[in-house]
């Protein structure tokens, strides 16, 4: 397997940023990255180019970076809540994925595209949860995003009221047959 030097035009994460010369395989250089504009080999003409390109590219990303810190903060009480049908245990029947949060977020008037969002685990339950959204590779921001069951919280009321009348009728019940076994001893007593 051949590896191959590449110019780095844009940041890729795990990867290196902007400017950067790095090893890749082959196929990757030859296959991905130089097809989509991304990366140019790194052959001696490049590199000067890319050099005379630098402090411009610096201006360029510290211009990106200030607009994402601008943007950060914007977005910094922006809280999502997504309603979705759930089963009894509060599972999902579905999930919330990084699109309904990108298209959530456009509701709200912020383009940001899927592939800038992280998170851990496609949402697959109802409950509190963080997305991450990386507006620069120096700027995250982390986005709480609260999942609830279909009709909201009345629905899981309505469940807890349920369970706890249950809980209430049962201890009645309960508490009904101890002072029958009671009297009846009692009687049984006052016989002997």
């Amino acid at each position: 397997m051949g590896t191959t030097k590449i110019l780095l035009r844009e940041d890729i994460d795990n990867l290196g940023g902007r400017g950067e010369i790095v090893k890749v395989k082959a196929g990757y250089a030859r296959n991905f990255l130089l097809p989509q504009g991304i990366a140019t080999l790194a052959s001696k003409g490049n590199v000067k180019q890319i050099e005379l390109e630098r402090s411009a590219l610096l201006k360029k990303s510290a211009t990106e970076k200030s607009t994402a810190e601008a943007q950060a903060e914007q977005m910094k009480d922006i809280n999502l809540t997504f309603e979705r049908k759930a089963g009894e245990g509060g599972t999902l029947f579905g999930s919330v994925t990084t699109m309904d949060i990108a298209d959530a977020l456009k509701a709200k008037g912020y383009e940001i595209d899927r592939r800038k969002i992280n998170l851990k685990d496609t949402i697959k339950e109802t409950g509190d949860f963080t997305a991450n959204v990386k507006l620069h590779r120096e700027v995250t921001l982390e986005i709480p995003v609260t999942v609830t069951a279909e009709g909201g919280a009345s629905n899981v009321d309505a469940r807890k009221s349920a369970k706890s009348e249950n809980t209430e009728t049962e201890t009645a019940d309960s508490e009904e047959k101890v002072v029958e076994n009671s009297v009846e001893n009692t009687a049984d007593e006052v016989e002997t």
